[in-house]
């Protein structure tokens, strides 16, 4: 295995081993803490940021693993239409391990790099959804009257992690209708005093005519 498909390697095993540390029970209170910190430190941002970069390598050579994988499927088939139908067991001896060694390199680097790819999907999509049923739990506590949690840490960096869901998307439209709200109160106002000050000037206008009759 050369170097790069190593570090592809390590880093599947790093996924896991997060993956692991995310599904594994723990104590409400621990598990606050670990993802509190995922979610604040400066250094878990610095190391997300790189391992992004290194996502986009990885992308890289899953691609060119399945452009590999089929290249090798085109020669396969090119030797079994020479040789009218008989198959890859024509070929040579030492060729045809040569073929089937390069397919076998081939799927293995392409099911490598996929899977990376895929499990840093899981593990976004499972990140989020754990924050968001920690700070759901944290809402019911403080529902119910729990002393144990106070209000100035959920607004912490759980509440940030937590808006990449839904909530933070509908906590967004929440905070356009109010500016909307606020912006039709005004204009209502200032439809009200417009009025009013027609009413005033129309008054007097109105009373004229009933005192000459």
């Amino acid at each position: 295995m050369t170097l790069y498909y190593s570090l592809v390697f390590a880093l599947l095993v790093f996924e896991m081993v997060v993956f692991m540390s995310l599904i594994i029970p723990m104590p409400y209170s621990i598990k606050r803490k670990l993802l509190t910190f995922i979610s604040e430190s400066p250094l878990v941002a610095k190391l997300q940021y790189w391992i992004k970069i290194t996502f986009v390598f990885v992308l890289v050579l899953f691609i060119d693993s399945v452009n590999r994988v089929y290249r090798v499927q085109v020669e396969l088939a090119a030797a079994s239409n020479v040789n009218n139908g008989v198959g890859a067991a024509a070929l040579g001896g030492s060729e045809r391990m040569e073929v089937q060694a390069r397919k076998f390199y081939s799927q293995r680097n392409m099911y490598l790099c996929g899977f990376t790819l895929f499990l840093s999907l899981i593990l976004n999509r499972t990140y989020t959804m754990i924050v968001d049923v920690l700070r759901l739990e944290e809402e019911n506590k403080r529902l119910k009257g729990d002393p144990s949690v106070s209000k100035g840490k959920s607004a912490g960096g759980l509440d940030n992690a937590g808006d990449m869901g839904e909530i933070g998307r509908l906590k967004n439209e929440l905070a356009a209708k109010e500016k909307d709200l606020q912006a039709m109160r005004k204009q209502t106002e200032g439809l009200s005093n417009e009025y009013n000050r027609l009413g005033d000037q129309v008054s007097p206008a109105d009373s004229t005519p009933k005192k000459d009759r």
